[in-house]
């Protein structure tokens, strides 16, 4: 539970949630923080104490090439905190041997949604 809570409130600040957002978009390959930083138009001493605050909480590691540090997003640990998030999702249902309810109910942000974004990004 500690981790969970210590992921939930680094993404409660808007600021650490954009850039968490954004490193997603940049996948594997990372961005530098001076290209975060132009693109979420945050100065460079305040990007550096959020990359810190995400990094400390597990969502965000970095790594040097060449004299620049490229940073990334680390997708598994929010893979974690949903999965914690579901452990139980359900369990008091009264439904004999269905599936979870909340699967039938899927938030805007389902695979369809996904795909839909996917496919706008590639066209």
């Amino acid at each position: 539970m500690n981790t969970a809570t210590r992921i939930l409130s680094s993404l409660s600040q808007d600021t650490r949630l954009r850039v968490f957002r954004l490193l997603i978009e940049f996948g594997a390959s990372g961005a530098p923080a001076g290209r975060l930083s132009e693109e979420l138009e945050v100065p460079h001493n305040t990007l550096s104490f959020h990359l810190s605050h995400l990094s400390h909480a597990g969502l965000v590691h970095s790594r040097k090439e060449g004299r620049s540090v490229i940073y990334t997003a680390d997708p598994g640990a929010m893979d974690q905190l949903i999965a914690y998030l579901r452990e139980n999702c359900c369990v008091r249902e009264e439904r004999e041997g269905e599936a979870c309810s909340l699967d039938e109910d899927r938030s805007p942000a389902d695979s369809s949604t996904v795909n839909q974004r996917k496919e706008s990004n590639t066209a």
